[in-house]
């Protein structure tokens, strides 16, 4: 049995089944993964795969029971090569950095600023995507972080810890007719709305407002990051719901901001990291320098809470701040 058996079978099981794309993902042949995967079922005495011919086609039943057996395997062997890393290179390595966009533009600067003022010999990959993907990052070990306000906390396997609560502005041109009284579901209503789209931003919470209040929004467009959103508002598309902190007088000087936070419950940011993973001294340093709070100590705590109690037992850490 050997490691590259191993990720043969993993790396099947996650490119659906398609050999030609497992052999790409390993630098290797097609015919190099198929001899791989079957020399560890004859090791094994089962076969892991159902087949069609020579295609593969899904798991078996033994299968189904190996696979996370597997992803441990080969989990503790990256963490046995980070722990050795944390000795022969101590101060150097890549992070990597998985967040949305709103959490890449707007949260993560003046963290990424800080750390790397005290680890220069670190490298930073960011990575954008979906609180989905980003989840899915972290689980394939792809990404030591990620940052998110959405899903992240619905993933067992990940431990995710609130950093932020933050709320949304509703964005209008100067001289809106929502600038003069009180802003109310009912005359947001009565515009177009350009917002984020589902599952990106606390989109949850705008949308769970309105059916409580047996409204129907009229969202005439939707994007993932709050600068679109702001760029049609100005071009007069609707008028905008965006995160809070998204709005800068300065930079959006064409534009009005209105507190919403009496409209829409608050939102939470949330950090997290696989429960089985070893993060190296850094990776720590990097959490704490984005949410003080969140010291070592803190999170190995949570990684070793049970999955269910993590969210019920902890409160978020800190609102949100311009000069965070």
């Amino acid at each position: 049995m050997n490691f590259q058996q191993l990720r043969s079978v993993r790396e099947a099981q996650r490119r659906g089944f398609n050999l030609t794309e497992v052999a790409q993902a390993l630098h290797t042949s097609q015919p190099g993964v198929s001899r791989q995967i079957r020399e560890l079922e004859e090791e094994l005495g089962i076969e892991l795969f159902v087949r069609v011919g020579k295609r593969l086609t899904g798991l078996t039943e033994p299968g189904e029971q190996v696979l996370p057996v597997v992803e441990r395997l080969l989990q503790e062997a990256e963490n046995l090569k980070r722990a050795a890393d944390d000795f022969a290179q101590a101060g150097s390595g890549r992070l990597r950095i998985a967040a949305t966009h709103s959490q890449a533009r707007y949260a993560l600067p003046p963290a990424v600023r800080d750390f790397r003022a005290h680890h220069p010999d670190v490298s930073l990959h960011l990575q954008q995507g979906s609180p989905q993907q980003i989840a899915r990052l972290l689980l394939d070990g792809e990404a030591d972080v990620g940052i998110a306000t959405e899903a992240l906390a619905q993933y067992p396997e990940l431990v995710a810890l609130p950093c932020y609560r933050w709320t949304h502005s509703v964005v209008v041109p100067p001289e809106h007719p929502l600038l003069d009284g009180p802003l109310t579901l009912a005359r947001l209503a009565q515009f177009p709305i350009i917002t984020y789209e589902p599952g990106y931003t606390g989109r949850s919470h705008i949308d769970e407002a309105f059916a409580n209040a047996q409204l129907q929004p009229h969202i005439v467009l939707s994007a993932m990051d709050a600068d679109v959103i702001k760029t049609y508002v100005e071009l007069g598309l609707g008028v905008g719901i965006v995160a809070a902190i998204a709005f800068d007088e300065e930079r959006d000087r064409h534009l009005r901001a209105i507190d919403a936070r009496h409209l829409f419950a608050d939102n939470m940011t949330r950090l997290a990291v696989r429960r089985s993973a070893y993060l190296r001294d850094y990776v720590y340093e990097f959490i704490q320098t984005f949410a003080s709070p969140l010291k070592r100590e803190v999170v190995d705590a949570a990684r070793h809470e049970p999955a269910a109690a993590q969210d019920a037992a902890r409160e978020p850490v800190l609102a949100w701040s311009k000069a965070a």
